[in-house]
């Protein structure tokens, strides 16, 4: 028994009390007593479930102060708490030789994306403690956090000056007066494209100590929308030149997701507000990148014209203007997953990450020559890379298959990652099912990778069940991140559970070249679904897999490919359709992304009817018999909800089992703790139902 008293050993020591008292047989007291000492000594779980999945917490936003010496970063959590089902953020400080560590901002608000000032005295976050989502201060020494900007709408993403005196930010156009009057009112129709609420960059001048700015100074006007470059913390579409006089942005029509093939750059000269149109071409420019001596802007621009699956090359221009010179091309064509982290100290090069194969890589790319991997660990995969200002010091986090991410940091000049942070040290980790990269080709010869990971205790000559894992995208891929992490589809708890899990990477992924993620264009369920049927005969022919009992599931693409594939065969016993696209004609006029359908298959559907229809999983679904689960949110505005009810009015009006879980309030990904172990949890039992593990 532990020597600190729990609740549940205070309510037993109660009832022995009264059993004194009330003079009862001494078996009873021993029973009671035994009763106490077994609730101090839960017996931690044994296997991986979803519960325990949704217990990992998820370190990112690793940022190294100017000089070095010290860390911030943020640790994501799952809460659910009495009438709480959110996930919770806060910034924790370390020092740089993970010699030191503690957790910074404290409370039931999150706190994220932190930020050092260029002397080290200050680190600027996101929180959203008063309502929406401001800018707040903080000593890295601790005391109370201070808020500096009162938004009416979030603030997006935000840079220091390189003096350290200002703060410039984004935030969408806040409601007007009049507008609030109509919502108050209910007078309130809204028409489509008109009043669009647009991204603005602002900038608040901060006082010594800094204290609430309420009239921040607006930087752009008129029809300029800042983009949203990645929508991650830490990056933004916007630098500051280094003498703090102009801030080149890119900026779009607006920040409708549909329209980030209208991004161009421009110059914001912060004094005067004005603001000068820098490049502007039919392709679509972002991640502007100021050289340290201000001479060059590094950006990213796409192919002309724009295409979905994302290819992007890397440019550096002169910050007065003239030619950009395109820099030399990366393994995956600057894909959808490459981004640029910053300029080196002698401004020679570029630092960016990129997905290559099932890893995630930080790279340097010379202003004369091809890249080098900087990063050199097998079998890992980083996380949010960022450079501090003095551009000395990389943080980031890091994580492999077996292990759950932890912030790390190493020095520019020579890459031997230090772990800063122990996130993880009281989790429960029971054993993983072993996972390992494994290649095939596929029907036209095509070399095709995956991850497999096999069941906890698997036996050679034995044969498991087996679950095929389709991603999302197209253009997603799997990485070897923590098998452990939730998501809708638990790999680790299925292995525990005796399941065999295929997570293959088919043509369309990125991480592979442009060539291979080009494809499957105008082919959805062709190339791709032989590349992922040749992987699950591949298993089956290593030995390792019952043929007569697999499954299949996947989210968004993956359900898409998830409801061609029960369209196709009859070899799964079970599927389950998450936010799938079922019907490529209603999805691209419903979606809020019309234009990417129109790009992967050559046009308007009303001018390439056939190639919509022919590879549209609802005008093939007659006859199917596969028992299948379809999980959907209610509020979904990139597959809308009116897919997954397609698809379920389908199967259940031929007598198909079927069921359908619509997640109230959930866009395209589910973000509430307690519907997410749900969603998990109703896969593990239909898998188990239908499919049926090995384990108990």
């Amino acid at each position: 028994m532990t020597t600190t008293m729990t609740h549940a050993t205070q309510i037993h020591e109660r009832h022995l009390r009264r059993a004194v008292t009330s003079v009862l047989p001494v078996i009873t007291l021993v029973t009671l007593l035994t009763q106490a000492i077994r609730a101090d000594d839960v017996e931690p779980p044994r296997s991986w479930t979803p519960s325990l999945m949704m217990q990992v917490k998820r370190v990112g936003s690793v940022q190294v102060s100017p000089d070095g010496k010290r860390v911030v970063f943020t640790v994501r959590q799952a809460i659910m708490d009495g009438d709480r089902s959110e996930y919770r953020t806060h910034l924790h400080l370390a020092s740089a030789d993970g010699s030191q560590g503690r957790q910074l901002t404290q409370g039931d608000k999150s706190c994220d994306d932190p930020q050092w000032s260029p002397d080290g005295e200050w680190i600027a976050f996101v929180s959203n403690r008063v309502g929406k989502k401001n800018l707040w201060v903080i000593r890295p020494n601790g005391g109370e956090a201070m808020q500096v900007t009162e938004s009416k709408s979030d603030v997006g993403s935000f840079r220091w000056s390189p003096d350290g005196r200002s703060l410039a930010f984004t935030a969408l156009d806040p409601l007007t007066s009049d507008d609030e009057l109509r919502t108050r009112e209910k007078n309130d129709p809204r028409v489509v494209d008109e009043n669009i609420k647009l991204n603005r960059l602002s900038v608040i001048a901060l006082t010594s100590p800094p204290t609430l700015q309420r009239e921040p100074r607006l930087l752009t006007t008129g029809t300029l929308s800042v983009a949203n470059d990645s929508g991650r913390p830490g990056r933004a579409a916007f630098d500051w030149s280094p003498d703090g006089k102009t801030i080149a942005v890119a900026h779009s029509r607006s920040p409708h997701a549909d329209d980030w093939a209208t991004a161009d750059l421009s110059l914001v000269d912060v004094a005067t507000s004005s603001v000068r149109l820098f490049i502007h071409t039919p392709a679509a420019e972002t991640s502007p990148l100021y050289s340290p001596d201000g001479r060059w802007i590094a950006f990213t621009t796409s192919d002309d014209p724009p295409t979905w699956a994302g290819t992007r090359s890397v440019q550096v221009v002169s910050a007065v203007g003239g030619s950009p010179k395109k820099l030399a091309d990366t393994q995956d064509g600057f894909g959808r997953y490459s981004e640029l982290v910053g300029w080196s100290t002698d401004g020679s090069k570029l630092y960016f990450t990129e997905v290559q194969g099932t890893s995630l890589k930080l790279l340097a790319l010379p202003l004369t020559g091809s890249p080098v991997e900087i990063s050199g660990a097998a079998g890992m995969s980083l996380g949010g890379v960022s450079l501090n200002s003095r551009r000395t010091h990389f943080g980031f986090s890091w994580e492999k298959l077996d292990q759950p991410s932890e912030a790390f940091v190493s020095a520019v000049d020579s890459f031997k990652p230090i772990v800063v942070s122990r996130v993880q040290h009281d989790l429960t980790k029971p054993p993983l099912g072993r996972t390992e990269t494994i290649r095939w080709k596929s029907t036209d010869g095509i070399e095709i990778e995956g991850l497999l990971t096999y069941p906890v205790g698997f036996e050679k000559g034995k044969r498991y069940p087996l679950l095929l894992v389709i991603h999302g995208g197209p253009m997603g891929v799997f990485t070897q991140t923590f098998d452990g992490t939730a998501s809708s589809y638990p790999v680790a708890a299925f292995a525990s559970r005796g399941y065999a899990v295929l997570r293959p990477n088919p043509r369309g992924s990125s991480g592979y070249g442009k060539k291979f993620r080009y494809a499957n264009y105008g082919d959805w369920g062709g190339g791709d679904f032989r590349d992922l049927m040749t992987g699950v005969d591949h298993v089956i022919g290593l030995g390792v897999a019952n043929p007569e009992r697999m499954g299949v599931m996947g989210w968004s693409y993956g359900g898409f490919m998830t409801s061609w594939t029960i369209t196709q065969t009859k070899r799964f016993r079970a599927a389950s359709v998450g936010a799938g696209v079922t019907n490529l004609m209603s999805f691209t006029g419903t979606a809020d992304i019309p234009g990417f359908l129109p790009d992967y298959f050559g046009g308007e559907f009303w001018d390439n009817l056939d190639a919509y229809r022919s590879h549209s999983a609802m005008f093939q679904v007659k006859g199917v018999t596969t028992p299948t689960l379809i999980q959907h949110g209610e509020r979904d505005e990139r597959v809308p909800l009116s897919q997954g009810l397609e698809l379920y009015n389908a199967l259940k009006r031929q007598g198909c089992t079927t069921k359908m879980v619509i997640y109230p309030r959930t866009p395209h990904g589910i973000e509430e703790t307690r519907l997410l172990l749900d969603c998990m949890n109703r896969n593990v039992e239909w898998f188990d139902r239908y499919v049926g593990s090995s384990t108990p």
